[in-house]
């Protein structure tokens, strides 16, 4: 009987998405090719932006590290994860703006979870998410406003967000019902951490190169490989 019930309550948490470590998958994310120039962003249109810098501020729509990895690359499982339910993080997420630069320029939410956004600028910001699923919303932060939360409350990859006041200023949020995803680091390296065992889809997305997918299996304990490459081709592809 006891032997019975342990099995009942594993085969729940299997189904609930909560089953023991999982496994993980790791990878990098390469570019092939010249790496693309970056155009320097016209910040004069306000002062207060163009005195957080010393210098040039450049353009992050593209980013390629020394060793030819890239940066701001949204990696997730898109699909196998169908019926698990996952608990939402009750800490938020931050999204900054901080020298009129979103930071993180990409990042990843699950469905529900509060977002923290900041305004350590001291000038207006107007932060206005497009999104097709989730509803749109257009806030403006002036100078006194610090800090705002706000959540989307669907599943939706990815959401453009600008700021109405500073055109330059651009980000995206992906928004999951699950918590498996990253974003690629200056050296193009990404993990997604205690994936229930099975078979999945991998799927990275760059906002200017588009997405790329790839199937893996994860077993229990273990560790899969998962790396994507892209190169001037992909422009023409998405």
């Amino acid at each position: 009987m006891i032997r019975k019930g342990i099995a009942v309550i594993a085969a729940s948490l299997i189904a609930s998405g909560a089953a023991f470590a999982g496994g993980d998958v790791a990878g990098k994310v390469s570019w092939d090719g010249k790496v693309p120039g970056r155009k320097a962003l016209k910040m004069q249109a306000d002062p207060v932006c163009a005195s957080k810098h010393t210098g040039k501020v450049l353009s992050e729509r593209v980013l390629v590290g020394e060793g030819g990895g890239m940066q701001n690359v949204f990696v997730y499982v898109s699909k196998g994860l169908e019926g698990k339910t996952f608990d939402v993080p009750a800490e938020p997420v931050v999204l900054d703006q901080k020298g009129c630069l979103y930071t993180p320029k990409v990042m990843g939410v699950m469905a529900g979870q509060k977002i923290k956004i900041l305004n350590n600028d001291g000038t207006l910001h107007n932060v206005h998410p497009k999104p097709k699923v989730n509803k749109e919303f257009n806030l403006a932060m002036p100078k006194f406003m610090k800090m705002k939360e706000v959540s989307l409350d669907k599943p939706e990859v990815m959401i453009p967000v600008k700021c109405d006041v500073h055109p330059w200023m651009s980000g995206h949020i992906g928004v999951l019902s699950h918590p498996h995803y990253n974003v690629s680091d200056g050296a193009g390296s990404f993990a997604l951490k205690g994936v229930p065992a099975g078979s999945y889809t991998i799927t990275a997305w760059h906002e200017v190169f588009g997405t790329k997918s790839m199937d893996v299996t994860v077993a229990e304990g273990g560790s899969v490989s998962a790396d994507f490459t892209y190169s001037m081709a992909d422009v023409k592809k998405n």
